[in-house]
């Protein structure tokens, strides 16, 4: 039998907003497979804490919903970026991942970014800033706690180093879209030891979960039961 399969959302998700709601769960059940779906600390029915500090290790709570045996994953933006942390820590636990939404940015330094979308959360942005303000309004949707958005955007972190992604040596497909700001796609490809790539035409990153191409990438990169 083939092992379950976790979901992990983005930033300003949740797993009922981000997997349940679009479908997305209903989709890896009908290949008759269990699905496990984790609530990043800060987001949906996680504590929120308010202190960057707490969110330095956001892979801790996706172990703590892994099984002994290995499973497949499936995460996006935030969440692929914590599941590619645990598997360059911990490669055993995945059999397949599939990352998404997420390419180069994982390995640039940081260039202010967290911070101007953590000023916009705040209600501080400069109004040319259109990124950081659309970042905003995620954040900011019923149920969300912008304080521990913001927070999250504060958390102490660094890039991906290549010596790390090396050791994440399961086997991974990286889906972007073409108009997403985490692209392209291919470095982070070319840094990780077994990983192929997807590329989503004329989507851009917010729009990649809901995105068909997006599904039929999983459905036939983890296959059936």
């Amino acid at each position: 039998m083939a092992p379950p399969v976790v979901l992990v959302h983005g930033w300003g998700g949740s797993f009922a907003s981000t997997w349940q709601r679009s479908g997305f769960t209903e989709l890896i059940a009908d290949l008759g497979r269990s699905v496990i779906g984790v609530d990043l600390l800060g987001h949906g029915e996680a504590p929120k804490p308010h202190d960057p500090e707490a969110y330095a290790d956001l892979g801790a709570r996706v172990i703590e919903h892994l099984p002994d045996e290995p499973v497949d994953a499936v995460g996006f933006s935030l969440g692929a970026m914590t599941l590619l942390r645990v598997a360059t820590q911990q490669p055993h636990r995945f059999r397949r991942l599939v990352l998404a939404g997420i390419g180069e940015n994982v390995l640039r330094a940081d260039d202010g970014a967290g911070e101007r979308i953590a000023t916009a959360v705040d209600g501080n942005a400069d109004d040319s800033d259109t990124h950081a303000l659309l970042f905003a309004q995620y954040a900011h949707q019923p149920g969300n706690d912008p304080t521990a958005l913001a927070a999250i955007m504060r958390r102490p972190r660094q890039p991906f180093t290549l010596d790390e992604l090396a050791g994440a040596t399961c086997s991974t497909l990286v889906v972007i879209g073409d108009k997403d700001f985490a692209g392209p796609g291919d470095p982070l490809v070319a840094a990780l030891p077994n990983a192929s790539l997807t590329v989503l035409r004329n989507v851009d990153h917010f729009a990649t979960p809901e995105a068909f191409g997006l599904w039929d990438a999983v459905i036939e990169f983890l296959g059936g039961a």
